[in-house]
């Protein structure tokens, strides 16, 4: 009885909402010629339950996945033929993603047709790609934790709700088992092991004891010319408290715009605007806005 509950909830869940906006094309090459291996694919889903989702959040996205490209056919082997003969051509450009069925991997194409985002992690080193592209792979068959979304969505309602002083923090949520995880927490999991912020609590010392930073503070952070030197202490959060949005807001991550900027030939002043008036109505309200703010002439 539990599992027919569970199962029906997952179908009503996974249905497409009739209202969803697109706001713009996705051009599938341009996706494929610029995604990069450990990228991190942001999805404003179609479903009622990303609705739920970025209605908890206050986000516009609701899903997320780790770019892996190639990696299943530079392996080889069994991953090499049942990724050829599931997806052809298709193989060369995967993600890895939690549903509720599990981790699995699926062609980029696959949310072409919503909104989406890159996210790529800001001169991640080649050695820690490499482990994070071992992880993602490596993660192809763990479960999905519902009981994560669950507790996230508690946590989201009572933030809505209650005031800070009247709300318990959690470091954790969800069924505290490794290779159980969701979209979020599987990426966020693997990023933490390499040492790579997603994003962290940083504490200044200095700043938290109500200090001025110190002279050494200040001539270390002058005479600094080459390199980042991250200032403070930086608490990781536990992977199960991220979710979508994270990876858009953190500022080590860079987001990729594939569709118009990234191959460096954009041009608004070779746009065709439609005819519709609005531009028009647009430069009459400025210019009525222009001539209310001049004071009167004096007589």
């Amino acid at each position: 009885m539990r599992r027919w509950l569970k199962d029906r909830l997952v179908d009503f869940l996974n249905h497409p909402v009739s209202n969803y906006e697109r706001r713009g094309w996705n051009d599938v090459d341009s996706l494929r010629r610029h995604a990069a291996k450990g990228d991190v694919l942001l999805v404003e889903g179609d479903q009622r339950i990303s609705q739920v989702i970025k209605l908890l959040t206050h986000s516009t996205w609701s899903h997320s996945a780790i770019y892996i490209g190639d990696e299943l056919i530079e392996r080889g082997g069994e991953l090499r033929e049942r990724a050829v003969e599931a997806w052809g051509d298709d193989a060369r450009h995967m993600i890895v993603e939690a549903l509720m069925d599990g981790v699995v991997a699926q062609p980029l194409a696959k949310y072409a047709h919503l909104n989406l985002r890159l996210c790529r992690p800001h001169r991640i080193r080649p050695e820690h790609l490499k482990t994070v592209l071992d992880d993602s792979v490596a993660a192809i068959g763990w479960r999905y934790d519902l009981r994560n979304v669950v507790d996230l969505a508690k946590h989201f309602f009572s933030v809505s709700i209650f005031p800070s002083r009247l709300r318990r923090e959690r470091g954790r949520m969800g069924s505290d088992v490794q290779t159980e995880v969701i979209c979020s927490s599987l990426i966020g999991q693997i990023y933490q092991r390499v040492g790579f912020p997603v994003a962290p609590t940083v504490v200044i010392p200095e700043l938290a004891e109500g200090l001025e930073p110190t002279r050494s503070g200040l001539m270390r952070r002058f005479f600094l010319r080459r390199g980042f030197e991250p200032q403070g202490i930086f608490h990781r959060r536990h992977p199960t408290l991220l979710t979508p949005r994270d990876f858009d807001l953190s500022p080590y991550f860079e987001a990729v715009k594939f569709n118009a900027v990234a191959d460096g030939n954009f041009d608004y002043e070779r746009i065709q605007w439609a005819e519709d008036g609005h531009g028009e109505r647009a430069h009459r309200l400025a210019e009525q806005a222009v001539v209310a703010e001049q004071p009167p002439e004096s007589e």
